[in-house]
């Protein structure tokens, strides 16, 4: 089984390392373009040409799913990629847990890239899924963009900005946004205590295993291998990605034989 994930940069890492503990033996392909990163700002035409491009690098790799581990890309690119490649391979994309934030009663705060804020696209989520709960939309500028290059200094204010438009007494933060939950703690440590976060990263997992059949084997007997692609280029995993706990974890993985 091999699963391929598309990213602008490290924000795939969350999901990966989800499929990582919910099927050890998978294949992973790892598809990033640092040389583009962040795709947030870009045109619609410009993220989805640069998704498509991702993909295509990942598709040569044969997988048997992709998981578009990617907000924006999921927004703008969606169709395209599965225009592209399904329904020879299926393709996975991310959509904010405003669902299950809402379900579990109170107000919601969503934090998300500029571009992603305010949208037509999150807007139309909010109407279908936040079944009447009251929903505060927060703009994370620069936040992204710190955790791919893992910034300590400029996560840390760009997650100070982002908890001071959260409302007080939100009970739950959808982390819109897949580079966010690599610095969940930051997140939590930083608004109202007891607000729950929710993310997208075993969700999207879940359903990646789902569309091609298979189901979690956490006692595999073989472990599953890593390529890495960096804007078309085989790469292995970037240092600065080494911060996060869930880099390391993909860092076990057996690197494929080169020939």
């Amino acid at each position: 089984m091999k699963i391929a994930l598309v990213d602008s940069g490290i924000g795939l890492l969350a999901a990966a390392a989800a499929l990582r503990g919910l099927r050890p033996d998978a294949d992973l392909v790892l598809s990033s373009d640092p040389d583009g990163m962040p795709w947030g700002p870009r045109t619609p035409e410009d993220v989805t040409a640069r998704a498509l491009a991702c993909a295509k690098a990942a598709a040569e790799h044969g997988p048997d799913a992709l998981v578009v581990a990617c907000n924006t890309a999921s927004v703008h690119a969606l169709p395209a990629l599965r225009a592209a490649l399904e329904p020879a391979v299926p393709v996975i994309g991310t959509v904010p847990a405003i669902k299950p934030a809402a379900a579990s009663g109170g107000s919601v705060a969503i934090w998300a890239t500029p571009a992603t804020t305010g949208s037509a696209y999150q807007r139309g989520l909010i109407r279908q899924f936040a079944d009447g709960a009251t929903v505060t939309e927060v703009p994370c500028p620069g936040l992204a963009a710190a955790v791919d290059s893992a910034d300590e200094a400029a996560i840390d204010s760009a997650v100070a900005a982002a908890a001071a438009l959260t409302p007080r007494d939100v009970a739950a933060i959808v982390l819109g946004c897949t580079h966010y939950e690599l610095v969940a703690e930051r997140i939590r440590a930083a608004v109202t205590p007891g607000a729950v976060l929710y993310g997208s990263a075993e969700a999207v997992a879940a359903q990646a295993l789902r569309r091609i059949g298979a189901g979690p084997a956490p006692e595999a007997e073989r472990s599953g291998g890593l390529t890495v692609i960096l804007s078309g280029r085989p790469a292995g995993l970037p240092e600065h990605a080494m911060t996060y706990a869930e880099a390391r974890i993909l860092a076990s993985i057996p690197l494929p034989t080169r020939r």
